[in-house]
């Protein structure tokens, strides 16, 4: 069976062709890759100050495209057009903090407490060199972000390879870059089958992959990947623990949103809820009157909250879960009908809320990747503790409890804190990442760091200078 010679982005709330493009040959491959080497060798030369600067020109033309990127987005990938901004304002903030750490993130680090009489000793940060970048379609720009700018920033050249959901997302990047004065070949979109993918990550000239994707993805990555390269980024299936002192109202409303948003396609979306039996019926019935009222419609009209799932396939296998679920005992609380375009052969998927469910059942243990969440009931810390570490992710989880008001449930949550497998943990609030904070992740949820100044650590190599200057 020959390789594909190209890809087709199909819109996923009418299923029709939106763009193709070409992929390259090996031989074409080679060369990009080339000129991206060279080009990183010239700009590892320029001063820092120089980089950032151009960085900030970015931020400048990217802030330019704030009106064309929401819809061009919702057809790539069926995010609801009023929700689009949300992720230009993401990119701008995340870039904002890395390049305001940047200088003190890259600076030598001098060794002068320990410095012998006539030594001088410090350790500088150099670019790896070049850096590919594999970007996934539900947060296209702010995926990105979070490698390319501290990635060329550190010196180093970039190769952006997006999903083939969301193509355009990777050349609007590229061009906002391009305008701001970066220069020729240092960031290049490159569209890769898998044979191609695996070709560039094998490659020699290419120094470091950053993955964001599924588990699947980052694995064949990694199969591929020479033991000196590495990946991050991977899936989860985030957690969140309702304590009984929880203020519900609020805590309900933050749980909905971070499980419906962008149709649950977030690698940090809510997927499991484990609730204090105190509160449990309480709980799921506002969080179903909730869920209820969301509008799930076409998701290029203004009024719209609840777009479709990225494909056919992928609202099939979501469909799959919550059946095996029912099938297995679990309770459904959306009745059929409530969502009438939720047609089977479409990539519309309904909104759902299950309970009765437990650690046996695949919707409770798998990556969902859609508006469906599974509730539990829980009678104490230790086990919801137990459950929400009986999982073979660990990206994110959130703990939700009234600190304001008790003083004791901080150190509640504190405790829970250095108990949980988990990248980050929230406190009363869920589905965020914070440029300040390194994202990361534990067990399948991958390796490595963005963000924070770690990411700039993971871009670089420590290189040490040992200088005896009395002879």
């Amino acid at each position: 069976m020959s390789s594909p010679t190209s890809q087709t982005t199909i819109s996923p709330h009418n299923q029709q062709p939106l763009i193709t493009r070409t992929y390259p040959s090996e031989h074409e491959l080679q060369a990009v890759i080339k000129r991206s080497a060279s080009a990183q060798v010239r700009w590892s030369s320029v001063p820092l100050r120089d980089r950032i600067a151009i960085a900030r020109k970015f931020m400048d033309e990217f802030r330019n495209m704030t009106n064309e990127i929401p819809l061009e987005l919702t057809l790539q990938m069926g995010r609801p057009i009023s929700q689009g901004v949300g992720e230009v304002r993401g990119l701008l903030e995340r870039a904002e903090y890395m390049l305001s750490i940047a200088e003190s993130a890259l600076a030598d680090v001098a060794l002068t407490d320990t410095d012998k009489p006539g030594f001088r000793r410090f350790i500088k940060r150099a670019p790896l060199g070049v850096i590919l970048v594999i970007a996934p379609w539900n947060y296209p720009y702010l995926t990105s972000i979070n490698s390319v700018l501290p990635a060329l920033v550190a010196g180093n050249s970039v190769l952006l390879k997006p999903s083939p959901q969301t193509p355009l997302a990777a050349e609007r990047f590229a061009l906002a870059w391009a305008r701001a004065g970066l220069p020729t070949d240092l960031l290049q979109v490159v569209h890769l089958s898998p044979d191609l993918t695996t070709f560039v990550v094998q490659h020699s000239a290419v120094n470091f992959i950053s993955f964001t994707g599924s588990v699947v993805g980052g694995r064949s990555v990694d199969q591929a990947a020479a033991a000196a390269k590495d990946f991050k980024g991977l899936g989860g299936k985030d957690p969140a623990y309702v304590r009984a002192d929880a203020n519900l109202d609020y805590t309900v409303s933050e749980l909905v949103d971070g499980a419906m948003f962008n149709s649950g396609q977030s690698c940090c979306a809510i997927e499991r809820i484990y609730v204090h039996e105190a509160l449990f019926d309480t709980f799921v019935s506002k969080y179903v009157d909730l869920v209820k009222n969301y509008k799930l419609g076409d998701p290029t009209q203004p009024d719209i909250n609840l777009g479709p799932v990225v494909s056919v396939v992928s609202a099939e296998r979501i469909r799959k879960q919550v059946a095996d679920a029912i099938e297995a005992g679990a309770k459904a609380l959306i009745p059929e009908g409530s969502f009438p375009v939720a047609l089977l052969g479409t990539a519309y998927v309904a909104p759902q809320v299950l309970v009765d469910v437990d650690h046996s059942m695949s919707i409770m243990m798998e990556e969902t990747f859609g508006p469906v969440i599974g509730i539990m009931k829980v009678s104490s810390d230790e086990e919801a503790i137990r459950l929400m570490n009986d999982s073979p992710y660990g990206l994110t989880a959130s703990v939700w409890t009234d600190a304001q008001h008790n003083p004791d449930s901080e150190a509640s949550f504190l405790n829970i804190v250095d108990q949980l497998h988990a990248g980050t943990v929230f406190l009363n609030r869920c589905d965020y990442l914070d440029p300040a904070l390194a994202w990361t992740g534990v067990k399948d949820s991958g390796r490595g760091v963005s963000l924070s100044k770690f990411g700039y650590d993971q871009l670089t190599r420590a290189k040490s200078v040992h200088m005896k200057i009395q002879i």
